[in-house]
């Protein structure tokens, strides 16, 4: 895609590439994938808005505050729910505003602005996301806000899709850092363990233009070359967030609404928070769907999907990469993640090592999230994502072709499906698996619920290859096969480590108590729904059609 063009496109829709965007500039040529860049607005520069809002859901008749800061003196606000058919709800007027400067780790403590506006959902409001637009007075867009409505009163004939919220948190950077790059002082690459609600989305979070590239690169590689990371690229040259194809409402949970509503579906919604502060957030439901990246989690939230599934009801999570436990503290406003860094920081490495927030794999912890979800992120991970096999198919490969998510697709044992639409990657989840008489059959090792079928498979890496020339273009190196290695091996010997680089991506099926789950473990499933993949699409309504008939 030219980049020129995408600058016109963004500028005719009112956007400003590069509002509030701080770039930390690597010496020598440019690499984006390497540099580092954070939204820390300025009250110079081009014309730009900032908003957030007290919390991140809300149920119909409450009252929502909002927080703006603009280099602009006057902006209007339009709320609007979002889905396949946008519904203004609320516009303002010109309103008078002033920028408010960002507190020293604000991406941390918060920024502790001053509430701009009050609104009062109407009672009858449907459930959905919510998004602020924030424009100047001549009706150019400055910024973008986004919160979620929840359904006055649960629809057992409803989806509810529980929004992957906390990682929407992980990839935030705005304010200096995130749980992986920024400026926080004493960590590696500058990453914050704690970060907090009480900020704005990182800009591409919730709103997007059409045709920003999506985590995998529109195309295979066709000949060696540097590793190439479309996304960021982009980003760089338009002054979007870094991550934003990573996690977020525009590019994985409203791609799956918008096609859900288009399909005839009722759709739901709730936040990770609603799963970890209200034990009764999924009672009433037949389905519950997650979709997307979908990352952090804390121990809460999955209890109550347990408890779902036992007590009979069914999970389909189209969504990839169950990594990391995390902590919820100050009534659920700061978000806790050492990660890799977890064992050497994180403060309950010494009293209660059950509650680290490492991966959900390290004995430390141990809690397997295949016993969850049927599949870990461990065991599984990159495919098409950067020098992460970038000639991976991009596909599945189906081998239980008799089950009935296959039923009507006329797929048989050895077919691809969803790689025309690039649906497998950017991340994937899988198990210990072995072959017996040319089907997989997980090993059981790992948490993997008896009786779980895997469905369909394909490859990933837990480790960046290619020629010795190209290597000043990888972003990760080995360093996940490393960490892999360090909580499942016995040594960081390099076999180990070349060991620990190799994964899987599976769809699965399983039993579980009175309920059951479907995953299909990538990220980048929706990606089929947006293209409209035949097979993709043809599984997905098998699954939710079979749910909402079950329980």
């Amino acid at each position: 895609m030219n980049s020129a063009t995408n600058l016109e496109n963004t500028a005719a829709r009112g956007e400003r590439p590069g509002a509030g965007v701080t770039v930390s500039q690597t010496s020598g040529p440019r690499q984006a994938a390497r540099e580092t860049w954070v939204e820390v607005p300025t009250e110079s520069g081009p014309a730009a808005a900032w908003c957030y809002s007290d919390r991140r859901a809300y149920s119909p008749a409450d009252s929502v505050r909002l927080y703006v800061s603009s280099n602009r003196l006057q902006v209007k606000l339009r709320i609007y729910r979002d889905g396949a058919v946008a519904r203004t709800l609320h516009e303002t007027g010109s309103l008078a505003a002033r920028f408010h400067p960002v507190p020293e780790r604000a991406y941390e403590h918060g920024c502790g602005w001053p509430v701009f506006m009050q609104w009062s959902i109407p009672a009858d409001a449907e459930p959905g996301g919510y998004v602020v637009e924030v424009r100047d007075s001549a009706d150019s867009v400055l910024g973008h806000h986004l919160f979620i409505v929840k359904a006055a009163r649960k629809r057992a004939d409803a989806l509810v899709l529980v929004a992957a919220t906390s990682t929407w948190a992980a990839y935030n950077d705005w304010g200096g850092a995130n749980h992986y790059f920024g400026v926080h002082p004493g960590t590696p690459r500058g990453r914050a363990p704690l970060l907090s609600a009480q900020r704005p989305w990182a800009r591409g979070q919730v709103w997007l233009p059409e045709g920003a590239p999506r985590s995998i690169n529109a195309t295979r590689q066709r000949k060696p070359g540097p590793a190439r990371y479309e996304f960021i690229e982009w980003a760089s040259l338009n002054g979007y967030a870094k991550y934003y194809a990573l996690a977020g409402w525009a590019s994985y949970e409203r791609p799956f609404v918008v096609w859900a509503e288009q399909q005839g579906y009722t759709v739901d919604i709730l936040t990770q928070d609603d799963l970890h502060h209200d034990p009764h957030a999924l009672q009433g439901y037949r389905c519950a769907v997650f979709a997307g990246h979908d990352e952090y989690w804390t121990r809460e939230m999955r209890d109550q999907v347990d408890a779902f599934v036992e007590g009979g009801g069914n999970v389909a999570r189209f969504a990839g990469n169950f990594m990391w436990q995390i902590r919820l503290e100050d009534e659920g406003q700061r978000q806790v993640a050492y990660k890799y860094d977890a064992g050497a920081l994180d403060p309950m490495a010494a009293t209660d090592p059950h509650r680290l927030t490492g991966a959900w794999e390290d004995p430390r912890v141990d809690h397997p999230g295949a016993k969850t979800f049927g599949v870990n992120a461990v065991r599984g991970i990159y495919a098409g994502f950067g020098a992460m096999a970038p000639r991976n198919p991009r596909g599945y490969t189906v081998f239980r072709h008799q089950h009935w998510a296959f039923a009507g697709t006329g797929l048989g044992y050895a077919d691809m499906f969803g790689d025309e639409a690039n649906i497998f990657g950017y991340e994937v989840d899988g198990l210990e698996y072995t072959f017996v008489d040319g089907l997989p059959e997980p090993l059981g090792t790992d948490g993997a619920p008896v009786g779980l079928q895997i469905l369909a498979m394909g490859w990933a890496t837990n480790a960046e290859h290619g020629r010795a020339e190209d290597a000043y273009s990888f972003m990760l190196g080995d360093g996940d096969a490393r960490f892999r290695a360090s909580i499942l091996a016995p040594d960081l010997s390099e076999a180990n480590i070349s060991l620990h680089s190799r994964g899987a991506g599976m769809v699965v099926h399983f039993q579980k108590g009175r309920g059951q789950v479907f995953t299909a473990a990538t990220c980048e499933w929706v990606q089929g729904l947006i293209q409209a993949d035949i097979y993709t699409v043809m599984i997905t309504k098998n699954v939710l059609d079979r749910f909402l008939r079950t329980r």
